[in-house]
């Protein structure tokens, strides 16, 4: 295949599951990150390029032109594919420069934004009909008054720009108790500039969690899905999944396609639901616009998003599919579902005995590949550097 994917962001595994996806189907594969230093998605025996690029934020328009020179001196249009939800803002922001030299899968400049901003997608969610948990902005009159009565606590608050958020705090939330919390979170947040909203908290475990992954062709229509199950998060309750089962719920297509179909999405997308416990209603929560963690489970379950995404934007669309049974597939993010078990033991919302089940099923790991062990090797150097930093500095 002529076009090279040109893959940004390649010291996290999503970046790595990229690679695989694609080198194990003969695309040349260009990883490009603002350092050498831990990236080991690059390590990949499928990574054959490797680029070190302007950082994306403090060298913006450097990281651009960068991109812009390299795709120009190529026979035939790169197609890019971000990684991590800051690569998605940038390219959103330059997309109309960037698609007169790669092929790139949305072509409307701010939907990216639009779907990733949690203000505005709950506003874009109740104009077509999707259930979205109550929500309320500090700016509002009788804020206070509003949030005991409607929203009640305990709540969240939560960003409107996730990744900066993120960025600050590494971590999704504030989840708070009282009055006194709610008006330390919102400070915090201020503080940082940050915009926040309110939100309320639908009750459920965290097996209530489920996605929604698809693919939407040039057309605006969806020609790929799969649906899956969370049954650990990291951090718990409120974090990133780390042990994760596909699992196949038709109510989440007959949600999720028609709302993405009508805002004329285009390419990859993750609608994460909540089913409520008390009503068995599914809330959006949010969107993820590039490919997750979840990828080279979902690859496994019989769909590989990448490489249909590839496909079609290079001329070669691949025949529609969607997993419409449970292949009892499973994701695991090692390394912190390990530290989500011990805080779920901790805090009494799972046993011991409803853990030990799940340790014995077979997975689909986040970096460990016995075909590709290099990327597993470099992530472990790193930990270990880490380690011995941090406790070289303490003595």
């Amino acid at each position: 295949m002529k076009n090279k994917a040109v893959i940004l962001g390649c010291n996290y595994y999503i970046g790595l599951s990229v690679i695989r996806c694609l080198g194990i189907n003969g695309v040349h594969t260009v990883a490009v990150d603002y350092s050498s230093n831990h990236n080991y998605g690059a390590e990949s025996k499928y990574c054959s390029e490797q680029l070190i690029a302007p950082h994306y934020k403090t060298d913006k328009k450097e990281f651009i032109q960068f991109l812009i020179n390299y795709a120009s001196k190529q026979s035939v249009p790169p197609v890019l594919i971000p990684c991590h939800d800051s690569y998605v803002e940038v390219i959103d922001e330059y997309l109309d420069e960037l698609n007169k030299f790669y092929l790139i899968s949305q072509k409307e400049k701010g939907l990216w934004t639009k779907v990733m901003n949690k203000e505005i997608l709950h506003r874009m969610a109740n104009e077509h009909g999707i259930n979205v948990p109550e929500t309320i902005r500090v700016d509002e009159e009788d804020f206070y008054e509003k949030v005991e009565k409607i929203i009640q606590f305990p709540c969240v608050v939560k960003p409107t720009d996730s990744p900066a958020f993120v960025a600050k705090f590494r971590r999704k939330i504030f989840k708070v108790h009282n009055r006194t919390e709610l008006q330390k979170a919102i400070d915090k947040a201020n503080k940082a500039g940050l915009e926040v909203i309110v939100q309320r908290i639908i009750p459920g475990f965290d097996d209530h969690m489920y996605t929604y992954d698809a693919y939407l062709n040039q057309s605006s229509q969806v020609t790929h899905w799969v649906t899956c199950q969370k049954h650990r998060q990291f951090p718990i309750n409120f974090g990133a999944s780390v042990y994760t089962s596909q699992k196949y719920v038709p109510e989440l297509h007959e949600i999720g396609s028609k709302f993405l179909e009508r805002i004329n999405y285009k390419g990859f997308a993750e609608i994460e639901f909540k089913k409520d416990a008390d009503t068995g209603k599914f809330y959006s929560i949010e969107i993820n616009a590039r490919i997750t963690t979840l990828n080279h489970m979902l690859y496994e379950a019989g769909v590989n998003f990448p490489f249909v995404m590839y496909s079609e934007l290079v001329g070669q669309p691949i025949e529609d599919k969607a997993i419409t049974y449970n292949t009892n597939k499973v994701f695991c993010y090692a390394f912190e579902d390990l530290l989500a078990i011990n805080d779920y033991i901790r805090t009494g919302q799972l046993s011991i005995f409803q853990v030990i089940p799940t340790i014995f099923k077979r997975k689909t790991y986040a970096i460990w590949d016995w075909k590709d062990p290099k990327p597993t090797i470099s992530f472990f150097k790193m930990m270990l550097s880490k380690v011995y930093n941090k406790y070289s500095k303490s003595y």
